[in-house]
């Protein structure tokens, strides 16, 4: 029982030797990386061992070779140990600086999605609430004469298209944030696509007194779903007539580079603020803090065609920008030929 005693205590020393430094050294690294406190805890614990085996060693009298012996076991299992734990450590440290780069994505997706509740919320209540006013006011017959009842009729029924694209486009939005977009992928030409939207665009550009030039030549085949790349190059011309002064012109030119075909469009806005340059693709981002609709012909949008824009681009492998030129801006599409 004594021999046992003598060895609990010379190993209890020895471990407790290099335990409390190695503990202290803890508290110093408190902050660093998770690799870094795993190898420094791997070690102390090796350490800790090996002080133990050769405290008890020297006090039992092993022979110097038995004593080598040991050594080399446990400075060979220690090293391994250690090896094994920094590789886990790194695999730990990248789990947890994924799983935190996670939970930021989610809060930031959480408050967007927030703030596009409370902003469509706006945009939703706010015709609605003229639409209950004028269908009251023609129920009590408040408004009587005709010129006035038709022009109630008219109003009624651009708020509904307004109302109608909203939630269009809100549909849309949804169906590309939760991976549900279907494409169905072939070999478009960007001339008739953008051919049969400048035509779409047309009334509503010279209603504002805009002109639409489109290059006749030059345009590329694009590996797409028409009905997207339709919308896409819609979404843009509309956007951009509707910031473009009247007798502005908003120009639609294309071409190749390299194994991408591009399209362009240009218009006539006097160009973006800088700052905002990174935000006009954001969600419901109208360049100003107020959600009141435009004095447009269309009612003004809720600032998701650049937002459904993106998200349309990147489903088909390609990129969408924005930069200033002189007298407006340009947006570039760029997709796989």
């Amino acid at each position: 029982m004594k021999d046992v005693a003598v060895i609990l205590l010379v190993a209890l020393a020895g471990a407790v030797a290099v335990a409390f430094p190695g503990w202290l050294l803890l508290r110093a690294l408190r902050g660093r990386s998770i690799t870094l406190h795993i190898f420094v805890l791997l070690a102390v614990t090796v350490l800790a061992v090996l002080a133990g085996v050769v405290g008890v060693a020297g006090a039992m009298f092993i022979s110097e070779h038995d004593l080598q012996v040991l050594i080399i076991v446990v400075g060979l299992a220690g090293a391994v140990s250690i090896g094994v734990g920094l590789w886990l450590g790194r695999r730990l440290a990248n789990d947890a600086m994924w799983a935190e780069e996670a939970r930021l994505g989610e809060r930031r997706i959480e408050a967007s999605r927030r703030q596009l509740v409370a902003w469509v919320s706006h945009d939703l209540r706010t015709p609605l609430a003229g639409l209950r006013a004028m269908a009251e006011a023609l129920e009590d017959g408040v408004v009587r004469d005709t010129e006035t009842v038709g022009e109630y009729h008219r109003r009624i029924r651009v708020e509904a298209d307004r109302m109608a694209s909203l939630v269009d486009d809100l549909f849309e939005l949804s169906r590309i944030n939760a991976g549900t977009l279907r494409l169905s992928l072939e070999s478009v030409s960007l001339g008739d696509v953008v051919s049969d939207a400048v035509a779409s665009a047309l009334p509503v550009a010279t209603a504002r007194g805009v002109r639409v030039v489109a290059a006749d030549t030059g345009w590329p085949s694009v590996r797409g779903s028409e009905p997207e790349l339709s919308r896409v190059v819609a979404n843009l011309l509309r956007n951009a007539i509707r910031h473009t002064p009247s007798d502005g012109t908003v120009s639609v030119t294309g071409g190749r580079d390299g194994s991408f075909g591009w399209f362009a469009v240009t218009d006539g806005c006097g160009g973006i603020p800088e700052p905002d340059l990174s935000r006009v693709f954001d969600v419901a981002f109208r360049g100003a803090a107020a959600r009141t609709p435009e004095a447009t012909g269309d009612g003004g949008g809720g600032g998701l065609g650049l937002a459904i824009v993106r998200g349309l681009v990147e489903a088909h492998r390609g990129d969408v920008n924005v930069t200033n030129v002189q007298g407006g801006c340009r947006f570039q599409v760029r997709l796989p030929a």
